[in-house]
């Protein structure tokens, strides 16, 4: 077949050319610019502004080395203005209510499986295919088989149509394996780390780069069981439920926990202890849901993610309408935060995720950012 695959100038992208080739496609690779520093004001946090390369065009020239050396097509694709309408405007805007945004799952949504997808099937390719460690079969997904690297938490979000035309050509191998193939074609980027940070923006310092954009507005840390003040924070949009680290708390008696904020007052409020019942919720309705497979009419019984590497949780799901589900906790489920990712398997089938629109706390109370705490 005429597989395009997106080159990255990673190692796994790397090896998902090299494994479509030598099953004998027709390989064409393509490499994704979705960022620009300089015309985004990506300036504070930024900690390669001032290298002589910004950090796509390194990316870029490691995807040119790798596709010369399996002798493949390298094109170059831009979708810069798509990556900000469609993904990183609305990350701000939900990090304005105070929500926590996840970019990863919204680029794979509207930019890797959307804008690049019309891109293989307008220049007629049969094939679209990534580094990702995920299984489709039959138009369906299903996690990897490396459960540690299993991805498919960040693809929950994309269009059911286009599985039939997509590949995943890792999805049955585990991140040793991969290596262990990178270092024996002695790939240029063998030894090269796995990308972290933003989805094509890369590391940064999270407070300062959110500077770039919104205001920060210093405010009061209060310890919600006492209604003492304990700390002072640099603004509510920084923190999410369930945060320890960067409380910047002078006590030595905790470890605090963020369990509520309210923007009406510019206020973060902390619980002592990793089990404050504030942290736990009993029920969460779930918006903009994508489904996979088909819808059940009735309730049913399935596990959960409410964030990347959390364990596999039971839940009972049940359609509110075409595009939102109530779920309710089967068991304790900690730091479930609004605007964060929700995503449904059964066993290893991957049923589909939407973004958590609402959460009730423990006596079935909902959570929101305003005046709840005051």
């Amino acid at each position: 077949m005429k597989v395009l695959v997106g080159l990255s100038g990673g190692v796994d992208s790397a090896v998902a050319a090299h494994l479509l080739k030598s099953q004998g496609h027709d390989v064409t690779c393509a490499f994704m610019r979705n960022w620009d520093s300089f015309a985004n004001n990506d300036i504070m946090g930024n900690p390669t502004i001032m290298d002589d390369m910004c950090t796509q065009e390194v990316d870029y020239a490691d995807a040119k080395r790798v596709a010369d050396h399996l002798g493949l097509p390298l094109l170059r694709v831009d979708y810069v203005k798509e990556y900000w309408d469609n993904v990183f405007s609305f990350f701000l805007a939900e990090t304005e209510r105070g929500h926590t945004p996840n970019p990863d799952i919204l680029c794979n949504r509207y930019v890797k499986f959307d804008s690049f997808y019309d891109f293989m099937d307008k220049n007629g390719f049969d094939m679209l295919a990534t580094g990702h460690y995920a299984v489709t079969k039959e138009g369906k997904m299903f996690r990897a088989e490396d459960q540690n690297k299993d991805q498919t938490y960040f693809l929950s979000r994309v269009k059911p149509e286009v599985l039939p035309r997509v590949m995943f050509p890792l999805g049955e191998l585990n991140k040793e394996e991969v290596r262990k193939i990178a270092l024996e074609l002695d790939l240029p980027v063998a030894t090269k780390k796995d990308s972290t940070g933003i989805c094509f923006i890369g590391e940064r310092e999270y407070r300062d780069f959110l500077k770039n954009y919104l205001k920060d507005s210093e405010g009061s840390i209060v310890e919600v069981d006492s209604g003492k003040q304990i700390g002072r924070h640099q603004g509510v949009m920084f923190y999410t439920i369930g945060q320890r680290h960067g409380l910047n708390i002078n006590t030595s008696v905790g470890p605090f926990f963020v369990v509520g904020k309210d923007l009406s007052t510019n206020t973060i409020y902390v619980g002592k202890g990793s089990d404050h019942p504030m942290l736990f919720a009993s029920k969460a309705e779930i918006a903009e849901m994508n489904w996979f497979t088909d819808k059940p009419k009735e309730t049913m019984d399935a596990t959960a993610k409410f964030r990347y590497r959390q364990k596999d949780l039971k839940v009972r799901i049940s359609w509110l309408d075409d595009t939102r589900i109530e779920v309710t906790m089967l068991e304790d489920v900690k730091s479930v935060t609004l605007g964060q990712e929700a995503v449904f398997y059964l066993g290893d089938e991957v049923l589909g995720g939407g973004r958590i629109d609402r959460v009730f706390d423990i006596n079935g109370k909902e959570v929101k950012y305003d005046s709840r705490l005051a």
